[in-house]
Parts: C-alpha cells; structure tokens; sequence
C-alpha cells in the first residue's frame, strides 16, 4: 500500500517537474525567437523589401510562407533541426510585418507608437500567463470558439484585401486582439497543465497569439492615433 502511495507521489513529482521545464523552455525560447523577428523587421524596413507587398500579393506570399514554415517546424519539432526552422519562421514573420512598422513610423508619432504597441503586448503577455496559473478549470473546450473566432478573422481579413476598408480593419483588429488574447491564455493553459509537451509546439502557438495582438494593436493605433506633420 505504501509502495503504491510513494510511487503515485513520484509520479505526479516528475509530471509536475516535466510540465515545469516544457514551461520554462517555451520561455527561453520564446524570448530568443523575438530576436529573429526584430532582425527581420529592421532589414524588411532599411531595405523596402517588401514595400511592393501589398494587397493580394502580399497576402499570397505571407500565407504560403507562413503556413510552409508551420508544416516545417511541426515536422522537425522532435529533432535538432526544430529551433532553426522555428527562428526561420519568426525572421519571415518579421520580415512581413516591417511594412506595416514603416508605415506606422511615417507618422510623426510613430515611434512612440510601436513602442505603445509593444509593450500593451507585453501587459496582455503578463496578465494571461497570470491568469493561466491561477484558473483550475479546464479550458480545453474554449478550443472550437478561439478557432472559429480565428476563421472568421482570417475571411475578413481577405475580404478587406479587395475591399480596402479602414473601419473593417479596424473591426478585424479589435476583434484579433480579443480572440488571440484568449488564445494566448489558452495555449498558456495548455502548458501549464500538460496538454502540451512539446515546447518547440508551444513556442510556436504562444508566439502566434502575441505576433496576431502586437499586429492587431499596431493596427488600431494607426488609424486612430497616428499624426501627421
């Protein structure tokens, strides 16, 4: 009877210590793919790279990169080559979003904006991961919601690529700061509770959710609050 309570005992210790080190690798990791994406915007920016992107265009190369990068990295998750697919992935995706950065810092204020930009992502990043640690109740179901939530999002946003429209990007971006911010929470949760052990995977999502709600709230805060000389 003893033997059975200690082994229990060491069981869930090693499930706690194994969910710990997933976490704190998705972390590093996490923090060290910010690297790539900041490199990638600043030559996207110094060079005009992808000034010509715009419209259908753009919306064709950002989506076969992005979703050929994701079939890459869930493919090599488990080898030695996962990292440097995943940091590929996230130069591309910085790469993609220096158009919009120099755009916002063609306003006189724009600086200030991307930086107010940033750090509401870092806020967001802090109260979910907060959130995720105190929250007993299984969230698994949110899944179905966050992924319709996140359908939606996508038709409008090709929608808007014909339609040209500044208010329905304004919508789709508060609602895109919604959704991932609950999927941010989400894929948090995830880790947190084990139903995630990859950490290359959780890297992936977390990253996705923080790169929707970054974009998002660039967004918003162009339109609204950008100012010309």
């Amino acid at each position: 009877m003893n033997e059975n309570i200690h082994a229990l005992d060491y069981g869930l210790t090693t499930s706690s210590e194994q969910r710990n080190k997933v976490l704190r690798n998705t972390y590093w990791l996490l923090a060290l793919s910010l690297l790539p994406t900041v490199l990638g915007a600043y030559i996207g920016i110094a060079t005009g790279i992808t000034r010509s992107l715009s419209g259908w265009m753009g919306m064709i190369v950002f989506m076969a990169g992005a979703f050929g990068f994701i079939f890459a990295i869930e493919k090599t998750k488990n080898s030695a080559a996962g990292v440097p697919v995943l940091l590929g992935f996230t130069f591309f995706m910085g790469l993609m979003l220096s158009r919009m950065i120099a755009m916002v810092l063609g306003y006189s204020n724009g600086a200030s904006l991307v930086m107010t930009a940033f750090a509401g992502t870092a806020g967001v990043m802090v109260v979910m991961a907060s959130l995720a640690t105190v929250i007993k109740r299984d969230l698994s179901g949110m899944s179905k919601w966050l992924f319709a939530g996140a359908l939606v999002i996508m038709v409008a946003a090709v929608i808007n690529v014909f339609v040209g429209s500044t208010m329905l990007m304004a919508v789709i971006s508060t609602l895109a700061i919604a959704v991932f911010s609950a999927y941010l929470l989400y894929d948090l949760k995830q880790v947190i509770d084990g139903g995630e052990t990859n950490y290359i995977s959780a890297t992936l999502a977390i990253y996705l959710d923080l790169f929707n709600i970054f974009q998002s709230m660039l967004a918003l805060l162009g339109i609204f609050g950008g100012e010309r000389d």
